[in-house]
């Protein structure tokens, strides 16, 4: 009998940091997946796990199931829409289309409108996680769009990470990731903040973040960002510039829908950036935070849990 991961073939488009690990994970469920990305050195290693490349992303219309996982609005236009767009001939398109990026309710919508007239039902599937999330199984999605076609892509999205919560048709999840990123960067601000504070007091950042985890503020964010703030790797798993982005959207989001909103963490972002860490990982925030504080700042090396593994 047919299972999930064979019923349908399956296009990627997208493999950095988050896309690669996702498209890897269902590769390696023995889906049927083909997949496309714009430096295809970094789509390669998938062919380890059976997938196939393309070319570009309008071969992929022959596909079923289309995923992109793109870093913006205007790469999501060009990667459906373009002039070798998986919507870019007449001929044959995919039944439904699943946009796990974050990008804006009226990019999405734009898409969405286009593939309609294609025939094409379009999800919107946003994640929360890591590229380090993602390959323990633990990654995070929310959903939006014509329920027929969530019920459809369900089983490949349960293989990609612990769960998806459906919240409605047309663009409601573009605006639950674009709070949920603004979530995001108002915490490691706060929390860098407090760390800063208990260590120019005396305190260890590695015992002060121990306690915190292990409190009822605690959580699946604060402690596997531990590490980086302990130790102070900051090999990026989310850059300034795309919390900036993200933030930008939460707060065009607030004008629009008349909803007050602190704008301070956004410019900090934009300070951290004009210093020209614009590569690092986003916990470079405690950096920026010890130089405003006055305190010199150095890695513990100290090994501490990340909550992901072991």
């Amino acid at each position: 009998m047919a299972t999930a991961s064979n019923v349908h073939r399956i296009g990627w488009i997208g493999t950095g940091r988050m896309g690669f690990p996702m498209a890897d994970r269902l590769a390696k469920n023995g889906c049927d997946l083909v997949a496309f990305n714009r430096t295809r050195a970094k789509a390669e290693p998938l062919t380890k796990s059976g997938a196939k490349l393309a070319d570009r992303p309008a071969d992929l219309a022959s596909c079923d199931i289309v995923f992109t996982m793109v870093s913006a609005s205007d790469d999501l236009k060009q990667v459906i829409l373009g002039n070798d767009g998986v919507l870019a001939s007449d001929g044959k398109a995919p039944k439904i289309l699943v946009d796990c990026s974050t990008v804006s309710e009226e990019a999405s919508a734009e898409v969405r409108a286009a593939a309609l007239k294609r025939g094409t039902q379009m999800l919107a599937a946003p994640v929360s996680g890591n590229g380090k999330v993602v390959k323990t199984g633990k990654l995070t999605i929310v959903a939006s769009g014509p329920k027929s076609a969530y019920d459809t892509v369900l089983p490949y999205l349960e293989m990609m990470g612990r769960g998806a919560s459906y919240v409605g048709e047309g663009e409601l999840a573009r605006i639950v990731k674009i709070c949920h990123n603004v979530l995001l960067g108002v915490t490691i601000q706060n929390l860098v903040e407090i760390t800063v504070l208990a260590e120019k007091c005396g305190v260890k950042r590695h015992a002060f973040l121990d306690f915190i985890n292990k409190s009822v503020m605690g959580s699946f964010f604060t402690a596997y960002k531990t590490p980086a703030l302990v130790n102070l790797d900051m090999t990026p798993t989310f850059t300034p510039v795309l919390l900036r982005k993200d933030l930008d959207l939460g707060l065009a989001a607030a004008r629009k829908a008349d909803v007050p909103m602190p704008a301070a963490t956004r410019e900090l972002v934009q300070n951290l950036i004009g210093l020209g860490f614009k590569d690092q990982d986003f916990a470079t925030l405690l950096l920026q935070q010890a130089r405003n504080s006055g305190l010199d700042i150095k890695p513990e090396n100290v090994k501490v849990s990340d909550g992901l593994s072991g």
